[in-house]
């Protein structure tokens, strides 16, 4: 984890490919699966595309509003931002390749005490996004 002087960057290797992490990553429906903060996705069917907009349905009936900023698709980086005003969060991911597998990271620009608060939530979404297998609760 990292964060000094910039957004804060938390992330996890795991045993799934490279091309299977970056589809549970841009995969909306799929997000509760692997994401335990998660508990649903307002959004179209299919994955995210830079300029569209949902609802992340979190715990307590917590809605969330989302605009997607950019999503590239050769680098394997997208970037949100979720949030209400006054409270807006960016957030950029990413996958890479991993020494057994894959590694996916997220960059948190938010408050620092928001973000270091997140922080271990991320990390453990992240370790459950990069196992390899199916999705946890059998989703796939």
């Amino acid at each position: 984890m990292s964060g000094r002087g910039g957004p804060l960057r938390v992330s996890a290797d795991g045993s799934a490919p490279v091309d299977e992490v970056w589809r549970r990553y841009t995969t909306p429906s799929l997000w509760s699966a692997w994401a335990p903060q998660i508990r649903g996705v307002d959004h179209p069917p299919g994955r995210v595309v830079a300029g569209g907009a949902g609802v992340v349905r979190g715990p307590l009936g917590l809605r969330v509003p989302f605009v997607v900023e950019v999503v590239d698709d050769e680098a394997l980086r997208w970037a949100w931002m979720p949030g209400v005003d006054p409270v807006r969060v960016r957030m950029r991911h990413g996958v890479d390749p991993g020494r057994r597998g894959s590694s996916a990271w997220v960059e948190i620009a938010a408050p620092q005490p928001l973000a270091l608060a997140y922080a271990p939530i991320a990390r453990m979404a992240l370790r459950r996004l990069v196992a390899g297998g199916p999705l946890p609760s059998g989703r796939a």
